[in-house]
């Protein structure tokens, strides 16, 4: 990760959170960003099933984009929402995390089990910009056709490629081609589809 957050560095602390440099959360404009998501996922949990209207318009005002036929089943917990964008046909299930302060994409017809977490954040290893509040982010990308068990966790800059399964529990640390079922800690595959 390049630190390119020096004191010559002008650009907003919003700006390095996109770019994926190490920028710090505190800041007021992520903080504004932050209280209004929380307002949003606040009224989306508390939603009625029978009102999928009003969830749906929730929805569309808090993620960057959501393809047609999306299931979302509350809570859902997220830093942003701006960041994340969900594909066509796609069902999450109940507890979803995703620490939006890197893009993550999920694609079409993705089924994501309960209790899963997409961690797209990164803290420093030193313990002085760690002590100064920097982070950064790596973006999540999980394609078409992937099942995420219940529990997975995804961690920072992980790709899943397409049509594989990722059995319940596990914890995602690097990369997964397409076709492959991966279980474990760290994921490892197992199969080929």
């Amino acid at each position: 990760m390049t630190d390119r957050a020096t004191d010559t560095d002008r650009r907003s602390q919003r700006e390095r959170m996109l770019a994926g440099d190490l920028y710090i959360a505190a800041d007021p404009e992520l903080a504004e960003e932050g209280r209004r998501a929380a307002r949003l996922i606040e009224r989306y949990n508390a939603t009625p099933a029978d009102e999928a209207g009003e969830r749906r318009r929730v929805l569309g005002d808090l993620l960057g984009d959501i393809g047609d036929d999306v299931e979302i089943r509350p809570p859902l917990y997220c830093d942003y929402g701006y960041q994340i964008r969900i594909g066509a046909r796609s069902f999450v299930n109940f507890g979803l995390v995703a620490i939006d302060v890197g893009r993550i994409t999920i694609g079409d017809d993705v089924l994501i089990g309960p209790n899963v977490q997409l961690l797209t954040a990164t803290h420093p290893v030193e313990p002085g910009p760690r002590r100064a509040k920097f982070e950064a982010a790596e973006p999540i990308t999980i394609a078409d056709n992937v099942w995420l068990g219940g529990g997975v966790i995804v961690c920072p800059g992980v790709s899943i490629g397409e049509n594989t399964v990722v059995g319940a529990g596990a914890v995602v640390v690097k990369d997964l081609p397409a076709n492959v079922v991966a279980v474990g800690n760290p994921a490892r595959i197992v199969r080929h589809l």
